[in-house]
């Protein structure tokens, strides 16, 4: 069983859009996928709770955050963990040893990037990055490639030898298809093209 992180200590940051939607992708390619949520606001158990029963299904793990080593079914092809805002200490640890990979949405704003500074350096100590049995990757969110704010972002994530696996948009479809228990990937092809196009690089690291 493979196990993918969202991770960053900013509230707000696109971890839970993150998670819910990679689910979504890989519970649609016939891939057993069960889902834990960390966050005590449980916003991707409400999202699954809401998921029409005719889609792929998702698995939940039903654990508190506290909970470091809960019953996790084995027959399971993929974990994707959404993390909760300012997770540190033994929570983060004991998420980081499960997981082979951490993907860290950052938006172009001062506040996301100054927090996220901190959490790659610190990332960046963890033996099990440093020993690459555990690979980052980033992503851009809510990103609006014609401003000054995208061009900053793009300029912050060059100091790193890490992966930019792409930028997301700012757009309302994930909050559209949210609200429905949906993901990009369960709508309709027309509404979601240029979407599932900025998608595509991110789930190729994913299945690497």
């Amino acid at each position: 069983m493979q196990t993918i992180l969202m991770a960053n200590p900013k509230g707000g940051c696109g971890k839970t859009t993150l998670a819910t939607n990679l689910a979504a992708y890989l519970a649609g390619q016939n891939q057993r996928v069960i889902m834990w949520d960390l966050d005590r606001q449980k916003s991707s158990l409400g999202w699954l709770a809401l998921r029409p029963a005719e889609l792929p299904s998702i698995a939940s793990l039903d654990a508190e955050r506290d909970e470091i080593y809960p019953d996790i079914p084995e027959d399971n092809d993929w974990l994707v963990l959404d993390s909760p805002a300012g997770m540190r200490g033994k929570n983060l640890f004991h998420a980081l040893k499960l997981a082979h990979k951490i993907i860290v949405p950052v938006q172009p704003s001062v506040f996301d990037m100054s927090a996220t500074r901190d959490f790659l350096d610190r990332l960046m100590e963890e033996k099990a990055v440093r020993k690459r049995d555990t690979f980052i990757g980033i992503v851009g969110m809510r990103v609006d490639p014609r401003t000054r704010a995208a061009a900053t972002l793009e300029q912050f994530l060059k100091q790193y030898d890490l992966p930019v696996l792409t930028y997301l948009r700012d757009t309302m479809v994930y909050v559209n298809a949210a609200f429905n228990g949906k993901s990009i990937f369960d709508l309709p092809h027309y509404q979601t093209e240029r979407d599932l196009a900025q998608w595509q690089p991110l789930v190729e690291w994913i299945k690497t």
